[in-house]
């Protein structure tokens, strides 16, 4: 088992919407990047929704996010895991990031889109109940994650569309 900790988010101060994923894999980690996995369909997905050539820089995505006033981060700031999979985190290792002083940076946040069910539970495990953030709505996205199989790539794509969706009401 190897103590892991997250990066700093991809962040915008007047980002409007937040992606919380549950903590970067090996080859995240090892490359410094969110969602740096080969197989993983993030950086596919939102090439796709915001314009963006899928072999452009990393450097350039992360641009192509803030001047979408998408933000991203992890709920966890540190846990003990082995390998990748959010299967193999240790339940009473995790330790969440500061969502508080987020949401504080960031007022314009109005909607949450958890990568995954792992950050979904996480964020309500540790998160939820702390922040005081009544007006902001949160949903659920299928993993982008290689192992989350179930799903075509076009049927991630289809789910994750909403999240450049107009917000006309609460999710």
């Amino acid at each position: 088992m190897f103590k892991v900790r997250s990066f700093h988010p991809i962040e915008a101060k007047n980002a409007k919407v937040l992606i919380l994923g549950s903590m970067p894999g090996r080859a995240s980690l090892e490359a410094g990047q969110y969602y740096a996995h080969a197989r993983n369909a993030f950086w596919r997905i939102i090439s796709d929704l915001l314009g963006l050539d899928v072999v452009s820089p990393y450097e350039r995505k992360v641009q192509a996010l803030k001047a979408a006033r998408i933000a991203v981060w992890d709920v966890l700031r540190s846990c003990t895991r082995k390998g990748s999979l959010d299967t193999r985190i240790e339940r009473d290792s995790q330790v969440a990031n500061d969502f508080r002083s987020f949401f504080r940076a960031h007022p314009d946040i109005t909607r949450v889109f958890f990568n995954g069910a792992k950050a979904e539970e996480c964020f309500k495990r540790h998160v939820l109940q702390n922040v005081g953030a009544e007006s902001i709505s949160y949903v659920r996205l299928p993993s982008t994650s290689p192992a989350h199989a179930s799903l075509s790539f076009e049927q991630k794509l289809k789910a994750w569309r909403i999240i450049v969706a107009p917000s006309q009401t609460r999710l």
